[in-house]
């Protein structure tokens, strides 16, 4: 992956005009919620910057996190790969197998020590000397740590590389851990979701490569420009959560009319991603917008939390410490108090009969 030449020569001869190359840039600004003046320091940026390389690991997942990504509308995957990236090792999408694959990925490290990109998704097994996940004849945890040794920065992506997920779930038989519970020396940044918004993965890749420095993150190490707000903040449907508005099953005639899908399990307020801004397939749509409510799923422990489709108020285990305890608590004080206002209004048109 010696190429010499920067990203802006490359584009240049692949006859992307300067026109378009500076839509792009202001599309990944808007997105990483940057002002709009950053546009031109991305553009630069990526202009003079060299192919990225980067290499993928795969371990305990369900190849979801590979599929969204290869969704992903601007850019695509393909305009990733071919424009600003060197894929150099990846489970899922490199041609080469066995031997050739490791070798691949051996070369990438030597050859890019210090600056190379790692992204992960899926958990590591670290039970029983983490013999539940095994690749090339080695275990997940010594791959990663072989690996990222010389990286310049890891990308966790989807929620078992970044909270454990579906395999880390109760009773959690192979010991299944995220990755920041492993890598402590690297900057480790989380894209969380089951799986995570393709356009999340791709804007932060196209961060890096922009500013060569690592993204505003939350508390949980999250793109705070992905996941800065509760989906509950940006959902059409709040205003029947204000008004007390609740379906109470997804065939009732509350469903019908799009109301707020709370008491049927939604999740949305103490869920923090862009799903109901950037939206799914291209901008098309996203789970509450199709009439189901959200699950959780960018947020840890979200699959032991007691079941899809009952309201926080019943959930199991600690939902306090799940959520972050403020977004429960003022969640079920909302709910409270849309039930109330609409008790309330309902007693007054009773009143006026």
């Amino acid at each position: 992956m010696n190429d010499k030449k920067t990203l802006g020569e490359m584009l240049t001869e692949r006859g992307v005009s300067r026109r378009t190359f500076l839509k792009y840039a202001s599309y990944t600004a808007s997105i990483m919620a940057l002002p709009p003046t950053a546009a031109t320091a991305i553009a630069q940026g990526i202009a003079n910057a060299r192919r990225q390389s980067v290499i993928w690991l795969s371990f305990q997942e369900c190849t979801g996190c590979t599929e969204s990504i290869t969704r992903a509308h601007t850019p695509s995957i393909e305009d990733l790969i071919f424009d600003f990236i060197s894929l150099d090792y990846h489970h899922t999408l490199q041609n080469a197998s066995g031997h050739a694959a490791e070798e691949a990925r051996m070369q990438a490290m030597q050859e890019n020590a210090g600056e190379y990109i790692v992204v992960v998704d899926g958990s590591v097994p670290l039970k029983d000397d983490g013999i539940y996940s095994t690749i090339a004849g080695i275990t997940n945890l010594q791959m990663l740590e072989e690996t990222v040794k010389d990286a310049f920065a890891v990308i966790s992506v989807g929620s078992c590389a970044t909270f454990g997920g579906i395999p880390g779930a109760n009773p959690n038989p192979t010991g299944a851990v995220p990755i920041t519970d492993i890598v402590t020396d690297k900057p480790v940044i989380n894209i969380s979701g089951c799986p995570p918004i393709p356009e999340a993965m791709t804007g932060t890749i196209s961060y890096l490569l922009s500013f060569g420095s690592i993204p505003e993150l939350d508390h949980l190490n999250r793109p705070k420009a992905f996941f800065g707000e509760a989906i509950h903040d940006r959902c059409y449907r709040r205003p029947f959560y204000e008004r007390g508005m609740f379906a109470k099953s997804f065939d009732d005639e509350g469903a019908r009319q799009g109301w707020c899908l709370f008491e049927v399990g939604c999740k949305g307020p103490v869920t923090y991603n862009a799903c109901a801004t950037l939206k799914w397939n291209g901008g098309t749509s996203f789970p509450i917008q199709s009439g189901h409510g959200c699950l959780g799923c960018s947020e840890p422990g979200f699959w032991d939390l007691g079941g899809f489709y009952k309201p926080l108020s019943t959930a199991k285990g600690d939902p306090l410490k799940w959520a972050g305890g403020a977004a429960v608590a003022g969640a079920a004080v909302g709910a409270a108090s849309a039930i109330m206002a609409r008790n309330k209004r309902n007693k007054i048109l009773k009143e006026g009969k």
